[in-house]
């Protein structure tokens, strides 16, 4: 089985929209993919109606949070999309996301980069999600920059020059959600991109003896090979699964191709049956 727990379709800033996902997973062989969008299960449905027999959908969500004002990403696996009080939280963290906009373009418009709010929604079309990545869409569309990677590279990075703060959840509330929510939580990236600084093998310990975290991503384009055999090791002394996945958003992410890393069937195993065994989606 070829397994990839961590994709993004254009309910929140991928570009494939999720029928266009489950087709090229299909394609491309693959057997299990998980629907992780930004803070929301908008897509679950059309991908899952689109999957038919050929490919299997796995439910799943990527939620911002925050661990001592640093940004991570926590992957829910299996989550009850009508739990209120998650659902409340992604909520806030959504409104978050839009009430820091008008700070991002007036640092932009003194950049010599002005973009309007209409611009951005013409990147965001249907998704509740807005994120950077929309407003690197409309960089591009307007000629600043060639690709959302320069975008990021030179001004929405976090704390660049048109980056602006947002709310996001404590990881801790997170994983506590996520579980309350019958799914099972997952640090997405944990030591990609400097995230090592905070999310050090301390503070992994702490999330899973204390806050029942069960995962984390080891095999993932943003982990050098130094990283994985670092972290493999720390997550089988935790207890936590080591998934893989290739974090892809179509043509928004480069190096990020669907299918690049995957998660082995014995944890994709494992992963399903902590999902039943709680009565979470699947």
């Amino acid at each position: 089985m070829r397994i990839d727990l961590h994709t993004h379709s254009s309910v929140s800033d991928g570009t494939d929209t999720p029928t266009q996902l489950v087709r090229k997973a299909a394609e491309q062989g693959l057997d299990v993919i998980g629907l992780t969008d930004h803070d929301t299960f908008d897509g679950l449905r059309e991908a899952k109606l689109a999957a038919g027999a050929d490919v299997v959908v796995l439910p799943g969500l990527e939620m911002s949070c925050q661990l001592d004002g640093a940004s991570v990403h926590l992957l829910g696996y299996g989550c009850d999309p009508h739990y209120e009080p998650l659902l409340d939280e992604l909520a806030r963290v959504r409104v978050g996301r839009t009430g820091r906009l008008p700070e991002m373009l007036a640092k932009l418009a003194a950049l010599g980069m002005p973009l309007t709010e209409d611009d951005i929604a013409q990147q965001v079309g249907a998704s509740p999600s807005l994120g950077r990545p929309h407003v690197a869409d409309a960089m591009v569309a307007k000629g600043y920059v060639a690709d959302r990677q320069e975008a990021f590279d030179k001004y929405l990075y976090d704390g660049g020059p048109a980056y602006a703060n947002r709310y996001s959840c404590d990881i801790r509330r997170g994983i506590e959600l996520v579980r309350q929510a019958r799914g099972v939580p997952v640090v997405a990236h944990p030591w990609g991109r400097g995230r090592d600084r905070e999310l050090t093998p301390a503070v992994l310990s702490e999330l899973a003896m204390e806050y029942r975290l069960e995962g984390v991503e080891v095999d993932h384009p943003d982990h050098s090979a130094q990283t994985r055999a670092a972290l493999r090791p720390l997550a089988e002394r935790l207890g936590l699964l080591a998934l893989g996945s290739s974090d892809h958003h179509g043509l928004g992410k480069v190096d990020h191709e669907l299918a690049c890393e995957t998660t082995p069937v014995e944890v994709y195993d494992e992963l399903v049956r902590r999902i039943r065994s709680r009565g979470g989606q699947l």
